[in-house]
């Protein structure tokens, strides 16, 4: 099993991923939040990559059931339901919700692997799930790292070596690129202490000057679901529930 990592994906072409195994991480915060949403109940996520696709497909679902969510330079885009602040996404307002999901890197990190066969949702919050079901695929990885505007994050690229790490803790002979070999080191030497790191990020202390140190604290706790997020035919689903049910951490932040 070869072992691939695209730090910033930005010049890759789509038809790049056509028939391939993918996982997709932007820790800080559109693949964190996205967990959080299906965490909490919502029906699906459907990542789009720009604002007039948003609006397009929003006019013809239904808006009881539909919310946007996203962000512009962190903050919530005008007209939106919501955010991309996990702690938005909490079960009362997202729960049996359609959410139409738009962010500046991640939700078209997301759309760009729409040609593979697998496309898989991770960030520190249910690393170990997708370790464990990437192995048990036992087929070549592509690990997608949004990055921000196309520059390098820290934050996803050690979130990229510990999942690497723990894929080949359970799969014999793993043949991880260069990219991957940098990326578990990387995990080594920064991944011992996820919130320290994290806050010490550029994206990190953007979000910290702009208010949102709370999503800082939530997008580093380690493996607090089991939930698989597959993209599909244009929306993310939860691929297999939870073996036991999930704390609804969110569940007292209002949306």
């Amino acid at each position: 099993m070869k072992i691939n990592t695209l730090f910033c994906p930005s010049h890759i072409e789509e038809l790049y991923f056509t028939g391939k195994t993918v996982v997709v991480i932007d820790v800080l915060r559109a693949t964190s939040t996205i967990i959080a949403a299906l965490s909490n109940g919502a029906k699906e996520i459907i990542p789009v990559s720009n604002f007039e696709f948003a609006m397009k497909i929003s006019g013809n679902m239904f808006g009881g059931q539909t919310l946007l969510g996203g962000e512009r330079n962190t903050k919530k885009i005008d007209g939106f339901n919501l955010g991309n602040s996990p702690l938005e996404y909490n079960r009362e307002t997202v729960s049996g919700k359609s959410i139409i999901f738009l962010t500046t890197n991640g939700s078209k990190a997301v759309v760009k692997t729409k040609f593979s066969d697998t496309s898989v949702i991770c960030a520190f919050s249910n690393l170990s799930a997708v370790a464990k079901y990437m192995a048990s695929l036992n087929k070549d990885i592509e690990i997608v790292c949004s990055s921000r505007s196309g520059f390098f994050s820290m934050e996803d690229a050690v979130c990229a070596g510990k999942l690497a790490a723990e894929i080949a803790a359970n799969v014999d002979g793993i043949e991880p690129t260069d990219s991957t070999s940098a990326a578990i080191q990387l995990a080594k030497s920064f991944g011992k202490n996820i919130k320290k790191m994290v806050g010490s990020t550029d994206h990190g202390k953007l979000l910290i000057e702009n208010g949102f140190e709370e999503d800082l604290q939530y997008c580093s706790k380690l493996n607090s679901t089991e939930i698989l997020p597959l993209f599909l035919s244009g929306s993310i689903k939860v691929l297999q529930p939870p073996s036991e049910p999930v704390e609804n951490v969110t569940q007292s932040v209002s949306g």
